[in-house]
C-alpha cells in the first residue's frame, strides 16, 4: 500500500474525523472508501470502463486496433501498472 498526504480544508477535515467515529474507523479507512466509490473501484460493484465509449469514436478502424485502443487506455488510466 502507496502512503499519500493530502491537505484538506478544517471543515472538511472534521467532517471526515466525525464519519471516521461514527464507522468505528480510521480516517485512512473512511477517505480510501471514498475515493474507491468516487472512482468507480468500490469492492463488489464492477468497475466502469474508461474506454467503453470508443466504439463512438468516429474511426473505422477501431474494432482492428482494438488492442492498441485498450493498452493506450490501460497506461493512461493506470500508469503504475496494477
Amino acid at each position: 500500500m502507496k502512503r499519500t498526504t493530502i491537505s484538506l480544508p478544517d471543515d472538511l477535515a472534521q467532517a471526515l474525523g466525525r464519519e471516521a467515529r461514527r464507522r468505528h474507523a480510521s480516517a485512512s479507512e473512511v477517505t480510501r472508501a471514498a475515493l474507491q466509490e468516487h472512482l468507480g473501484m468500490a469492492p463488489g460493484r464492477p468497475r466502469s470502463l474508461p474506454f467503453a465509449a470508443v466504439g463512438r469514436s468516429g474511426q473505422h478502424s477501431t474494432a482492428r486496433d482494438m488492442e492498441q485502443l485498450l493498452e493506450r487506455e490501460w497506461d493512461e488510466h493506470d500508469p503504475g501498472g496494477r
